[in-house]
């Protein structure tokens, strides 16, 4: 029994709801909707009515004298003109269940204001304002339908002063409306996904851009962190508020994308700048971003006028898009100068990576201006691929010019630094030169000095101590013979100073000439027969006069040892030149007591420490007599 009575009304809802539906196809053709009947959503463009009203009239006032349109008026997008209109939408729904049922009104995304009125006898009043207490839920209304009854609602709509409005009215189940708005950012994942890498980027050349600033100090990559800011910025939000009615979305999508947009192209412009040098080396490229930054700047002002002080929306929409067409004017401006400067590889890479840019911003451009005109659907109709497709495309190549410019930098401040230093050790060889010559001058001054005061005044003694030894004759006192032989000594002594002080005397010539000299007339009238022998060819080496000083010094002591402790008859000298100065002094005497050099203990160790000190050597052996060997090298 109870299974027939539900069948019973089962039918007459039915009929009721047939009825209601050839009635309301009799009334203006207003299909209703079975709420009864959607599982998930339903879309409802095909049962609504619109028209268009001005901002300032009231809907309950006018309704009555409007004429509506069945369906949308507008397939795609609202157009420019409009966007500061109300849209009216009408459609009528029924409950054809046998308890009260709600459903959820979308009328689509890009909406500031919802407004629901229910018409009776074509009299509009308002419905209850139920909307959801989340945020991200604004955009959606809530109506309650009870069983077996219908209701015809007009949505007063707002747009959204942006240039993708669309009227895409939906009905929702309230218990699946997470799982519908689930769906709605589904839509967008995969190009949201991409937008999220490409940001990943931008911020790793952000922190690159700070990096090389701080070490650096380059302000250049301050401006290029603040240009990968506002634009990694603007993509960023537009990506994670993507499909989203909550108010922070609507306030990105109307101003602050470009707002961000615009900054961050200044600061690439000012980056570029600084980059090329453009004040120095290209001025017309400099006075091209001059001018860039003064339009950008122009256009944030008036932009923010028109946003928020007027309800011109398609004067408002033309700045921004005109705004874009300059800059892409610009971009191809700057083209143009890139080949005229195609030898240098910089410009090369950045022509590069402009011209991809372009040919991606127009078609993003194309996809926001004229959306039928590429048939292409999904994810190759997202106008923001195509914009950050050119970004990753210039960022790219902007790198290896970057890298390129760099590895320039480093030879030109490797070259640099090399002049520096050959400058530098230039000045210090001029100034070691300088110094030289005075050390010279003063040499030539004191052994001049020397030769002429201390000589004639020591020349002069042993002279008068000769006459009185002479006048003495064989009462000469023993003072005056060591008068005689000091001064004698003495001025041998000087004479040897007075040799190693003059420069001109600093050649290996003369060195190995003053001691054939010296030597042979040392032994001159002593029972030792001396023999030297000196190279047929001695090579022009400049000698020290330190050195020659400690060289003839160590032979003279040497030629000293030899006469006095050898008993030799015979001396032998012999000089020879390779890479080193070898000096050679064999005698027939004795030869030494290796094992007892007391008595020429420091005699020798003098001839140790001269040669040592000019960085010579020196041995000492007993071969048929004492052989020495000195050693310099050259």
């Amino acid at each position: 029994m109870k299974r027939t009575v539900q069948f019973f009304w089962a039918g007459v809802l039915a009929i009721f709801g047939a009825t209601l539906q050839i009635s309301a196809q009799q009334n203006n053709n207003r299909i209703p909707v079975d709420i009864s009947s959607i599982s998930l959503s339903k879309e409802i463009r095909p049962f609504i009515s619109t028209v268009y009203i001005n901002k300032q009239q009231d809907p309950i006032t006018v309704y009555a004298s409007l004429q509506f349109t069945e369906g949308t008026i507008h397939k795609g997008t609202v157009p420019d003109n409009h966007v500061p209109k109300k849209a009216l939408v009408r459609f009528v729904v029924f409950n054809s269940s046998d308890t009260a049922m709600s459903v959820y009104f979308f009328p689509g995304f890009y909406f500031t204001d919802i407004r629901l009125y229910s018409e009776q006898q074509n009299r509009l009043r308002h419905l209850p304002d139920i909307q959801p207490e989340n945020k991200e839920k604004a955009g959606y209304r809530l109506l309650k339908v009870p069983a077996g009854d219908s209701l015809t609602v007009v949505a007063e709509l707002r747009f959204l002063k942006t240039y993708i409005n669309k009227i895409r009215p939906r009905l929702v189940k309230p218990e699946h409306l997470d799982i519908f708005i689930a769906s709605l950012h589904a839509i967008s994942y995969q190009s949201d996904l991409v937008t999220y890498v490409f940001c990943g980027l931008l911020l790793m050349m952000i922190l690159y851009s700070l990096s090389v600033f701080f070490q650096g100090a380059n302000p250049e990559f301050l401006f290029y962190s603040g240009y990968a800011f506002f634009i990694g910025g603007m993509l960023f939000t537009k990506a994670l508020f993507n499909y989203h009615t909550e108010p922070v979305n609507f306030f990105l999508e109307e101003y602050l994308d470009f707002m961000m947009q615009c900054l961050g192209i200044i600061f690439y412009m000012v980056f570029m700048q600084k980059f090329l040098g453009t004040r120095l080396w290209h001025k017309f490229l400099h006075w091209l971003y001059n001018t860039g930054i003064l339009l950008l700047g122009f256009t944030l002002l008036t932009f923010t006028f028109l946003h928020y002080a007027t309800d011109n929306y398609p004067l408002e929409n033309l700045v921004e898009n005109g705004t874009k067409v300059l800059l892409l004017l610009m971009i191809i401006i700057f083209l143009f100068y890139s080949l005229q400067h195609w030898k240098d590889k910089l410009f090369r890479y950045l022509f590069w990576g402009n011209l991809v840019y372009l040919l991606f911003s127009l078609v993003s451009l194309g996809l926001i201006v004229a959306p039928g005109l590429f048939p292409v659907s999904g994810l190759a109709a997202n106008s923001l691929i195509y914009y950050e497709a050119g970004l990753f495309f210039e960022l790219v190549l902007f790198l290896a010019g970057l890298n390129y410019k760099n590895r320039r930098c480093l030879i030109e401040e490797t070259r640099e630094r090399e002049t520096l230093k050959a400058q530098n050790m230039l000045k210090e060889y001029e100034k070691g030169i300088a110094v030289y010559k005075a050390q010279q001058e003063e040499r030539q001054r004191i052994s001049a000095d020397m030769h002429d005061e201390l000589g004639s005044g020591m020349t002069a003694i042993r002279l008068m101590s000769e006459i009185a030894r002479n006048k003495m004759k064989e009462n000469t006192p023993a003072e005056i013979e060591k008068i005689s032989k000091s001064a004698d000594e003495v001025l041998n002594k000087m004479n040897v100073i007075i040799w190693s002080m003059n420069s001109s005397n600093d050649t290996l010539d003369n060195l190995i000439s003053y001691i054939r000299a010296w030597s042979l007339e040392y032994f001159e009238n002593t029972p030792v027969l001396c023999k030297v022998s000196t190279p047929s060819e001695i090579p022009e080496k400049e000698i020290t006069g330190d050195k020659r000083r400690n060289i003839f010094l160590c032979v003279k002591e040497t030629l000293n040892n030899v006469l006095k402790h050898s008993g030799a008859s015979e001396i032998y000298l012999d000089i020879s030149i390779s890479h080193q100065l070898i000096i050679r002094i064999a005698d027939n005497g004795k030869g030494i007591n290796m094992e007892n050099l007391r008595r020429f203990g420091n005699g020798l160790k003098n001839i140790n420490r001269r040669m040592e000190s000019i960085g010579g050597r020196f041995t000492i052996e007993n071969n048929h007599g004492a052989v020495t060997l000195l050693t310099l090298p050259l």
